[in-house]
């Protein structure tokens, strides 16, 4: 199926196997921050930091509540502008662009930038509707064509078969893991480079938590990943690369088995084997 083309310890949880794909050159580098410094009025939620996202990864964002997590997750696609106080400094860029450009197209980067929330959003229309939003405002498109696409981001999200005798009944009536998948279906359906995702299972049961992991591992191959997860065993899980955040700034990152089996921070041994946070 073409998806829309995008423009230790026991306790310590064990990481699923890394595609092959995974150990051979480098992959190149999506987002990249340094000396980034985030502000909401004058507190200072992040501090010189310096991370790459690499592209068609998975990267796991930990640590304890208020650490700076989502404060960089929302600056990736600017969502903090619109937050009173909220101010950045420093480098961050999407391929080499700038992400803080004053006069930078927010419309455009949010499409390709998508983001998935705690809370499954969708809006109070049909389930089709949902999906065919984005590419609505987005690109021109014949009937059939848009069919084509709310079928195939559908498929990808892997809740085809569960909605398609039901595309035009709300999208209220779905289950909350089924919700969920479609707000990725919708994110999916306008073609973007980068999924951005906030804890997307925290308010979900353990078999809608279990679904939105193997998508989450289905798609890596297709989509730059940056997920936030309070959820040690979930980030070993689906993730090829962890970032440990704590105050405010990044104290470790690494290849997920390296930081869950053999951290070089203390600090970071202590959160991943649950001592604290």
């Amino acid at each position: 199926m073409n998806l829309p083309t995008p423009t230790s310890p026991a306790s310590t949880p064990r990481p699923a196997a890394v595609p092959a794909a995974a150990n051979a050159a480098p992959p190149a580098i999506c987002v990249r921050a340094r000396s980034f410094n985030a502000w909401y009025g004058s507190h200072r939620a992040l501090q010189d930091l310096s991370l790459d996202i690499p592209h068609e990864r998975v990267t796991a964002l930990i640590g304890p509540s208020g650490c700076g997590k989502s404060t960089f997750l929302r600056w990736i696609n600017r969502m903090n502008d619109m937050v009173a106080g909220a101010r950045a400094e420093g480098e961050l860029t999407i391929d080499g662009e700038s992400l803080l450009d004053a006069a930078r197209d927010l419309v455009e980067l949010r499409r390709r930038v998508g983001m998935v929330f705690q809370k499954p959003n969708p809006f109070p229309k049909s389930i089709y509707d949902n999906v065919a939003f984005g590419p609505r405002l987005h690109r021109h498109m014949t009937r059939a064509e848009l069919d084509d696409l709310v079928e195939q981001s559908l498929r990808a999200a892997a809740i085809w078969n569960e909605v398609k005798d039901r595309l035009h009944q709300s999208a209220l009536g779905l289950s909350g893991g089924q919700q969920q998948r479609l707000c990725i279906a919708r994110a999916i359906a306008v073609g973007p480079e980068v999924l951005l995702m906030d804890e997307p299972c925290s308010a979900l049961d353990p078999r809608s938590t279990a679904s939105i992991e193997q998508l989450i591992r289905d798609l890596r191959s297709q989509f730059t990943i940056v997920i936030v997860t309070h959820n040690m065993q979930q980030a070993a899980r689906v993730s090829d690369q962890t970032a440990f955040f704590y105050e405010g700034r990044l104290v470790e990152c690494g290849p997920t088995d390296t930081i869950f089996t053999n951290p070089t921070s203390k600090q970071t041994e202590d959160y991943v084997t649950g001592r604290f946070g």
